[in-house]
This record gives structure tokens, C-alpha cells and sequence, in this order.
């Protein structure tokens, strides 16, 4: 994988536990583990321009699919100017 996701920004508070480039589908993405303030979750991180065309509820959709969320999981997207963020697997 290329250095197109060497600068993912990081919330202040949130503790990384597991971060690593993989594929999704065709598009090259970042799965993380996750901890911030006695919450713990799982991202799946894309650049922008590989998910342009869709829209946040299709975005969900897609992910939702895969093998990575839980059934029952709520799931947030969050796209910042480089990066679309999204998180699942919520616990507390």
C-alpha cells in the first residue's frame, strides 16, 4: 500500500490498539481498533476519493455487508476533508 493514508488525523483522547492497511473490495482502506474514554470500537477508514458516489446510508449499507460489523451494532460515518471515517462495534 502507498503512503496515501500516512496522515490519518487522530482525535485527541483516542488510543489506537490495532491499525492496518487492507482491501476492501478494490479500494485500498485502514482498519482500526480503537479506545477513547471508555469507548471501544472498530473503524474502517477510505480516502474520499474512492467513495465519492456514495452517500453516507450507502456507505453504511456497503459496510454492514462485510464481515466486519456486528448485527446489532449502530454504525456513524464521519468524512472529514481527506478521510471518510467508519466506525462500528461500539462497547463501553
Amino acid at each position: 500500500m502507498n503512503d496515501r493514508f500516512k496522515d490519518i488525523p487522530r482525535d485527541e483522547g483516542i488510543k489506537t490498539l490495532f491499525s492496518s492497511p487492507m482491501k476492501w473490495g478494490a479500494l485500498d482502506i485502514v482498519y482500526e481498533k480503537w479506545n477513547w474514554d471508555g469507548i471501544a470500537a472498530e473503524s474502517i477508514i477510505f480516502l474520499n476519493e474512492d467513495v465519492k458516489g456514495l452517500d453516507d446510508e450507502a456507505l453504511e449499507a456497503d459496510v454492514r455487508n462485510g464481515p466486519l460489523v456486528q448485527k446489532d451494532s449502530q454504525v456513524t460515518v464521519k468524512r472529514l476533508e481527506k478521510y471518510t471515517f467508519v466506525n462500528f462495534n461500539f462497547k463501553t
